[in-house]
């Protein structure tokens, strides 16, 4: 395998070579008729010949395609998105502050300030438009699917993770997978709760248990094993047992460091599977020169062969169990029943790799995306009490102090829903995407404005982090948390006619197929959770100092910069950084809420 820096040097390299050649092979041919060039000459031409190209592509391109593309525009009626200004590098260096140790997308946020909500940049050879418009969000990923794809530059840049799965494959592909893995999200899969009992039960009494040591929960820790180990049991048909590896102490405490736990194999997975997303998002942020970055080895790739190292014995010894049912004419129902995600697999394609690819897309969605709404949903209990008190209310009236919720339970708790949207919306677990344009396409005008021109081969980014946080869109509170807004007149003002402007799980035909499954395991784990624990906070004295925001982070408009109390960090999906640390107290619902 050729590592990522000389295989971009070569493909920089090799049409400046090819064109050198072609002006050696034109000037000799030349002398063989008669002309005679000195020496001097034929150097210049030579050293003009190679550095033709990169002087059109740093220099030319830039200015001589916009120019293109704003003719093309007026042809149409059209504008092209005001370009931010600033050199590349400057541009990348503002992203790369912000997802660092900056606020999260400030650097987009000034920008669309300061140029609009859609606005144009340069990352070196590729050009860039970032929306906050819902209008424009809306066409990208429904109206005009057709127009827009993942892209292959967004394909290189994951394939060393994802592979070719369903979150990082265009056209026939991305239809065989979402074929593939669409019928194992039915209602009555979804809905069978068994999973979440056994896993949401098990890590309620360690935290227990830790509890009465006297320590508090690392809470994004914890969650993160429940969702990992609920995952891999509804994939593979049974889980990693994450939950041995036991839960975190913090740092200082009198404890011995287990090497065994921090060794244990579910641990390395799950290292592997978080600095592997991390790798791969720092990519998409330096642009298409990201190579440069990991010039002699992919810095991706090795952490997806450790994740590869955990799953393959899970598949091997389904691949057997499955050759032995079918050997014993063991029949599966049409339902499925009783058949895991991986045997759906298995009997949907035998080519392992494909197989290997779908399983880690899907880990991705299964684990994060839902660890990261009920950290965030934790998070905010321990600012805000009196949402504690109203959950725990609406919990003792639809499924009492004690009892397992049902899907109709959770079906009919109102607030718990809104408090769960509410969360999505002021974080939500994928909080910037992107696709690229198939074809120059026209976006629809806003309001005083003319139409936006969108060049093919544009990669277009969409944020609803920044999007859900819009004031013109959910109102003047909008950067309150409040779920009552999904209840109250304010959904019918703003969300019924506009429900484009609420999109935690993207939208069009790649709208995420397990939004679903992702809502009953957040609401079954936090109906649990809020029977079992009151009295959230944070415990400063081990919160990490860099999970801190500085002091001298003031109030922004737009943001809630200066508000929060810890700071937020994204590759792949948003986390809090470093961690959450919790202390609780165990709850007697009854004895509380009589």
């Amino acid at each position: 395998m050729v590592p990522p820096g000389p295989a971009l040097v070569f493909r920089l390299v090799l049409p400046q070579v090819l064109l050198s050649l072609c002006v050696y092979a034109i000037l000799g041919a030349l002398e063989n008729r008669g002309h005679a060039y000195p020496t001097t000459t034929r150097w210049i031409t030579y050293i003009c010949a190679f550095l033709a190209r990169p002087v059109w592509m740093l220099f030319l391109a830039r200015p001589c395609m916009t120019s293109l593309n704003a003719r093309k525009a007026a042809a149409k009626g059209a504008v092209l998105p005001p370009l931010v200004e600033g050199s590349s590098s400057e541009v990348l260096a503002s992203v790369m502050r912000s997802f660092g140790n900056g606020y999260i997308g400030e650097g987009y946020l000034e920008w669309a300030q300061k140029y609009g909500n859609t606005f144009m940049y340069q990352a070196y050879t590729e050009t860039r438009i970032l929306t906050l418009e819902p209008e424009y969000i809306k066409a990208i990923l429904a109206t005009r699917f057709n127009d827009f794809e993942k892209g292959l530059v967004n394909y290189q840049q994951l394939k060393s993770l994802l592979g070719a799965g369903v979150f990082n494959s265009d056209g026939e592909m991305w239809k065989f997978h979402r074929n593939m893995t669409r019928p194992f999200f039915s209602k009555t899969r979804i809905s069978d709760f068994d999973i979440f009992k056994r896993h949401a039960d098990d890590i309620i009494s360690a935290m227990k248990k830790r509890l009465a040591e006297g320590y508090p929960i690392e809470f994004q820790d914890a969650i993160g094993r429940f969702t990992l180990d609920s995952a891999t049991e509804f994939l593979f048909g049974k889980d990693v047992g994450s939950l041995g590896a036991g839960l975190q102490y913090p740092k200082g405490a009198p404890i011995e460091i287990d090497l065994s736990s921090f060794n244990h194999p579910s641990n390395l997975f799950v290292r592997a599977f978080t600095q592997g997303q991390a790798q791969a998002a720092l990519r998409g942020r330096r642009g298409d020169m990201w190579p440069l970055a990991e010039f002699w080895s992919d810095k991706v790739r090795i952490h997806r062969e450790e994740v590869d190292k955990f799953m393959n014995p899970i598949l091997e010894e389904r691949r057997k169990s499955h050759l032995a049912r079918s050997k014993e004419s063991v029949e599966i129902g049409e339902d499925g029943e009783g058949e895991t995600f991986l045997d759906h697999l298995i009997r949907s394609t035998d080519d392992d790799q494909i197989i290997r690819d779908e399983l880690v897309n899907i880990l991705v969605a299964g684990r994060d995306t839902t660890a990261s709404l009920l950290t965030f949903a934790i998070y905010v209990l321990t600012e805000r009490p009196e949402l504690t008190e109203r959950l725990r209310k609406e919990i003792l009236d639809f499924v009492g102090p004690n009892a397992c919720p049902t899907y109709k339970n959770i079906a009919d708790m109102k607030y718990l829903r809104a408090f769960l949207n509410e969360t999505l919306r002021l974080y939500p677990a994928v909080p910037f995407n992107s696709r690229y344009s198939k074809t120059s396409i026209i976006l629809p005008a806003k309001t005083g404005r003319p139409p936006i021109y969108i060049p093919a081969g544009v990669k277009c980014v969409y944020s609803v982090f920044l999007m859900h946080r819009r004031e013109d869109l959910w109102g003047p509170d909008a950067l309150e948390f409040d779920p009552d807004r999904f209840i109250d007149e304010r959904a019918q003002k703003y969300l019924t006619p506009n429900p484009f402007i609420f999109m935690p799980f993207n939208a069009g035909p790649r709208i995420c197929i397990g939004q679903q499954f992702a809502y009953n395991e957040a609401s079954y784990f936090l109906i649990r959770f809020l029977q079992s624990f009151t009295a959230f906070e944070i415990d400063w004295n081990v919160q990490p100092e860099s999970s801190r925001p500085p002091d001298e982070w003031i109030c922004i408009p737009g943001t809630t910069k200066g508000r929060e109390k810890v700071m937020l960090s994204s590759h792949l999906t948003v986390v809090v950084k470093d961690g959450l640390w919790v202390k609780m107290q165990e709850q007697e619902m009854n004895a509380n809420l009589e």
